[in-house]
This record gives C-alpha cells, structure tokens and sequence, in this order.
C-alpha cells in the first residue's frame, strides 16, 4: 500500500519549517519552503531516497526561498511560486539587506502555480489554495485525502502572519483564513510556516486572531 511521508523541520535563519513530502513506494518527493540550511534538507532527502520533482514556495519572503537555488541545483527539480509573488521573488536581495541576512542568489521560479492547480507527490494529488494576506501570493498545499494542509506564513498555531510586510493585507488575510481554510474539515492537520503544528478545528476554536 503506497504510504504519504512526511518529514518537517525547522532551518535558519527564522526557523522556517521546511517539510519533504513523498510517496514510500514510487520515491518520488516535494520539498516545501526551503528557508535555509541546504546541507540538512538534501541529508534528510537523501536519508528517505527520495527523488525531488517540485520545490514549492507559500510566498516569496526571504526567509523560505534561502537554500532554493541550492536544492533546484542539486536535484534539477522545479522552482515553483504563485504569480502574484513574483514582484517579491525579485526582491530578494533587498528583503535580505533591510534584515541583515545575507543574500542567497536564487534563479527565477520554472513554474508559476495558482489557486486549483495540482501538486502531484507519486500517486497523491494536493491542490493549491490561494490564500493572500501575508503576501499578494501567498499559497497554501492541500492534501484532501491524507488530512494535511500547509499554510505557510497564513495561519499559524494561534496566530496569524504579520501584514506590515510588502504587499501585506489584514482584512486580506483574515478572509482567506475564513473562507479558504476554515472551511476545511476540522481534523485538517495544519503544518505552518513556523512553529508548532494545529488542525483546523482547533484553530475554529481558539485563534483569537480570526474567528471562524
């Protein structure tokens, strides 16, 4: 029986979770938010044996495209990104300057992906759910069948991503939460861009942030 692996970790220099999710029989795999720490993902990558066919991007902050460059050489996969980030994928090296990080060149994104568009990991198929606020573009993976959503920088454990940043939108956010996620079922396992993980009820419940 095929079986979804997932492993997430932290990686600096924000502690951005980065997760490679792929299929136990055909080997085949995504990495999610590779923010950092290029050395550790391809260990972790190379431990399961898997072979990398996208690596995706909720958004296109500094702090979760790091290693991109890195990973996209070492394994020929994809870069992929929501269209409406490409002004801050461009940015890069400014967004790195004004946080003292230093700047990581990364290629274009061979990809874009908007709302509805398929993440296939072998025989398992996620969805792209759109989700703006944090960034114009910012971009949650949905997998239905195996309960799991990432959200990026969108909905955190008890909270939600800052909107001070470039192209940031309160109400924005607060409405993708509402409508694109708390719609999901309640034990949704939510994977944020940072810190611990929750499940959709739980946020219903209690984010005093966005209530559903």
């Amino acid at each position: 029986m095929n079986q979804l692996i997932r492993k997430t970790f932290p990686v600096p220099p924000l502690s951005c979770n980065c997760s490679i999710i792929g299929d136990k029989d055909t080997k085949q795999a995504i990495v999610v938010d590779p923010g950092g720490n290029p050395e550790r993902i391809l260990e972790e990558i190379n431990a399961l044996g898997f072979t990398i066919s996208a690596i995706l991007h909720t958004h296109a902050h500094f702090d979760h495209f790091l290693a991109s460059g890195h990973i996209k050489h070492a394994t020929g996969a994809p870069l992929c990104l929501h269209p409406q980030d490409q002004d801050l994928w461009e940015m890069l090296e400014i967004q790195c300057r004004m946080f003292s990080i230093p700047y990581v060149p990364a290629p274009p994104p061979d990809r874009w992906i908007d709302d509805g568009a398929e993440v296939r990991v072998g025989p398992y198929t996620g969805t792209v759910i759109h989700t703006p606020g944090h960034t114009p573009g910012s971009a949650c993976f949905f997998f239905e069948r195996q309960g799991l959503v990432l959200s990026g920088d969108t909905l955190f454990r008890g909270g939600i991503g800052r909107t001070d940043l470039w192209g940031g939108d309160g109400q924005a956010i607060c409405r993708s939460i509402r409508e694109r996620l708390y719609t999901l079922k309640e034990d949704t396992i939510v994977i944020p861009g940072h810190g611990p993980e929750s499940s959709i009820g739980w946020e219903r419940e209690h984010n005093m942030f966005v209530n559903a």
